[in-house]
């Protein structure tokens, strides 16, 4: 499967997903909003529907970027959300945010790698990852320590971006993703390389079942795949 990298070949590609999520991160947020016409607010709250079941009272979310999920996860009243990323600068914008909901009080900011947690096994009742496994340098090694940091009985909730079964859909799918949305991005972010490599690393990322199989590979004992918006993303469920 090929490596995507958005900077180059010259830095690891856990760096430069670093750098290109620090270089957005201001406009972020709008730029999500506009290329998406706003459905990923849907998405994330199927998210939260799909947890509520579980009832988690400690959860983490990683790759939590600007912590649009984690503010949606505080509906659940659990006791404590740590939202965690590797890039700096998304998570000062996503602690701006946790304060101007008046979260702070249940939402932890944290910087953590996703390939090493900081954390001890069996911490979580949950955790949670929208549209940043693909983004991982070795998103095997992260699915494992996720299944590490999972108590018994936990849940692991990721949504991801995947390609339209529907060939009419795929193709309309691709187009947008190939040629529209690089320059909308490009037009609001001001870096041409940030949403361009993202169409070529959907396409290299193992989506329904053959990812579901991986996750089930990594520990997990079943894992269930819901496609949304005709297949554009997909989230995967899966207990521990």
């Amino acid at each position: 499967m090929e490596e995507v990298k958005p900077y180059g070949k010259n830095t690891s590609k856990k760096e430069q997903v670093q750098k290109m999520f620090n270089n957005i991160s201001e406009k972020y947020d709008i730029s999500n909003t506009v290329l998406s016409l706003g459905i990923h607010y849907y998405w994330k709250k199927k998210c939260v529907t799909l947890l509520k079941p579980y009832q988690p009272k400690i959860i983490l979310d990683l790759a939590t970027g600007t912590a649009d999920l984690a503010i949606f996860l505080a509906k659940l009243n659990p006791k404590k959300i740590i939202a965690a990323d590797y890039a700096e600068q998304m998570l000062s914008i996503a602690q701006k945010k946790i304060n101007k909901k008046q979260l702070s009080n249940t939402i932890i900011t944290q910087k953590e790698d996703g390939e090493n947690l900081s954390f001890a096994d069996h911490t979580f009742d949950a955790i949670t990852i929208s549209f940043g496994i693909r983004n991982f340098e070795n998103y095997i090694r992260g699915i494992t320590e996720m299944h590490r940091v999972l108590r018994p009985g936990g849940v692991l909730l990721i949504l991801e971006f995947t390609l339209p079964k529907n060939s009419f859909l795929k193709k309309l799918y691709e187009f947008y993703f190939r040629y529209l949305l690089p320059i909308i991005a490009w037009f609001i972010t001001k870096d041409k390389k940030a949403y361009a490599y993202l169409p070529n690393s959907v396409a290299a990322f193992p989506q329904y079942s053959d990812f579901a199989g991986i996750i089930k590979q990594c520990g997990f004992k079943k894992c269930e795949y819901y496609p949304l918006t005709g297949g554009i993303a997909t989230i995967y469920l899966a207990e521990k």
